[in-house]
């Protein structure tokens, strides 16, 4: 069945035959950017085992996902530079042995130093997988089959993040932490020798001298892309800019990126050619870009969080709630790869923003009885709408893209989308906390202001926990205990709604930015 499924696609009327040549490339490119997204997220349900492993504080362990983000953002604008110098096939295999060989360090480390820096190789080795993988389909699909492949490459993008606490639950629990990592060699193996056998061989060229190399340019963005992935992912845990270093780290940034961009446009070479921002769909693509980004991965993060911290989920039963919407989302891209090239991008990315939207204010309405069958439909249909936004923007961004400059443009559009995660999750775990505390704050005052009925809770309380057994003054306190409590999860179910509130509203701001992408040149039959 499965043989002919794929002989129909290959086969589709009026379209491109695929090659299994090109088949092979389409999954190789696809399975390597699906293991090094699935590594954003795969990590964060064991960090509580990790900690506890490797005895670490809750601070010191965040570094395992920090020193990812931050190489990953910081090779991603470089990826293009490196794959025109060293050839792209050779740097796509190098890639996928690197990061490979970076994960099995990571599931054999002794201790936690040695886990952070197995992680930033990691991260530096796996984050041009993800814009040399999109690059690769470019290129050697056919243009009117882009559709098809850019579907395959982008169900492993959408659902990478939201199998990540599913698998990584399991993984947990059964065999323990350090196999989230390892689970990457024998698939890591496979991607490399799929590479090898699909990818056509590059040109012979010397590789660059290093006088010609952009070392100030590299510098520069190290430093651009590195304090500001520290400052989001750090600044909420150190109060932001009550801290020296968060002060520090903004000023460099703030310092670093006007001269970085002046730097890199007068270069004849650059490490990073901003000079493809001149194609408008890019540049607004790219923007539109980091809020899929703030939808994709803030919506990954919160819902887990939510279901650990509200409903008490395990580790497992949090992946499972996840999963429909993952499912929706392949079902969708797949009907999408279809007619993809045959409807205007424009309104399918707003039609998609819209749903978000629509789910948001739906998830803002949680109320203590919101549990797992509640989350059901907005979940499947937050996977639907992602996958609207997400299949036309590549297209319409990157679609009409000179060759040579499609290296360039999958780099900083990928880059992009890193960044509104980063900056989504740093956005809402700032305004969670921040809101919690104001309702805290209020619902203690109203209870306060209720001083005969909280009186009369209190003391029903304490009856009933002497009726089983517990001592007076015990009990006295256990009911103040329980009532604190209660009031803490009504002030953080109050804050998830505040929050998906704020994401709604950003999603149905975003919508008319599509007016400023451009009209498609020619709706394919």
């Amino acid at each position: 069945m499965a043989s002919s499924l794929a002989s129909t696609l290959a086969a589709a009327p009026g379209k491109t035959p695929l090659t299994p040549a090109v088949w092979l490339i389409i999954a190789t490119a696809s399975l390597g950017a699906f293991l090094e997204v699935l590594d954003t997220s795969i990590v964060n349900v064991a960090l509580t085992s990790i900690q506890a492993n490797l005895g670490a504080t809750l601070a010191e362990v965040g570094w395992v996902v920090t020193g990812y983000a931050i190489a990953n953002v910081v090779i991603l604008p470089l990826t293009a530079f490196l794959a025109d110098g060293f050839g792209r096939r050779s740097y796509f295999v190098f890639s996928l042995a690197g990061f490979t060989a970076a994960s099995v360090l990571c599931g054999l480390a002794p201790n936690l130093p040695v886990l952070v820096a197995s992680r930033i190789l990691q991260g530096l080795l796996g984050g041009g997988l993800l814009a040399k993988a999109q690059a690769i389909l470019f290129e050697a699909v056919p243009k009117d089959r882009q559709g098809f492949a850019q579907a395959i490459f982008g169900l492993g993008i959408i659902t990478g993040p939201a199998l990540g606490p599913t698998l990584g639950g399991y993984l947990t629990d059964l065999l323990g932490w350090r196999w989230i990592f390892l689970i990457n060699l024998p698939f890591g193996i496979l991607a490399v020798l799929m590479a090898l056998r699909s990818l056509p061989a590059d040109e012979p060229k010397p590789p660059p001298a290093l006088a010609s190399v952009d070392w100030i340019g590299i510098a520069l963005l190290t430093g651009v892309m590195a304090s500001l992935q520290v400052v989001l992912e750090q600044g909420e845990q150190y109060a932001w800019f009550e801290d020296r270093g968060i002060v520090a780290l903004t000023l460099t940034f703030v310092i670093a990126l006007p001269l970085f961009i002046a730097w890199e446009l007068s270069r004849e070479r650059p490490a990073v050619d901003l000079r493809v921002l001149r194609h408008r769909s890019l540049a607004v693509g790219s923007l539109f870009s980091m809020i899929v980004g703030l939808g994709l991965y803030g919506t990954v993060f919160l819902i887990p969080i939510y279901a650990q911290s509200v409903l008490r989920f395990t580790a497992i039963q949090t992946g499972l709630l996840v999963l429909p919407s993952a499912l929706a989302s392949g079902a969708t891209m797949l009907v999408l790869s279809k007619k993809v090239q045959q409807i205007d991008p424009r309104k399918a990315i707003a039609a998609g923003s819209l749903c978000t939207s629509l789910v948001m204010f739906a998830l803002a309405s949680i109320n203590p009885g919101t549990g797992e069958d509640s989350l059901f439909w907005p979940l499947i249909f937050r996977g639907i709408g992602t996958v609207l936004m997400f299949l036309p923007l590549s297209l319409a961004a990157l679609g009409d893209l000179p060759p040579e400059e499609i290296n360039a443009g999958s780099g900083f559009y990928n880059l992009t989308r890193q960044l509104g995660g980063s900056f989504g999750i740093a956005l809402l775990t700032s305004q969670l906390s921040h809101h919690e505390a104001e309702h805290r704050a209020r619902l203690t005052e109203a209870a306060g202001a209720l001083d005969i009925g909280l009186r009369e809770r209190l003391e029903q309380l304490q009856l009933l926990l002497q009726q089983q057994g517990v001592d007076p003054e015990l009990a006295a306190r256990r009911a103040l205990k329980l009532v604190d409590t209660s009031i803490n999860g009504q002030a953080a179910l109050l804050a998830y709604g505040d929050v998906f509130h704020l994401l709604a509203l950003v999603f149905l701001a975003a919508i008319p930015l599509v007016l400023l992408l451009r009209a498609p040149r020619r709706l394919q039959p």
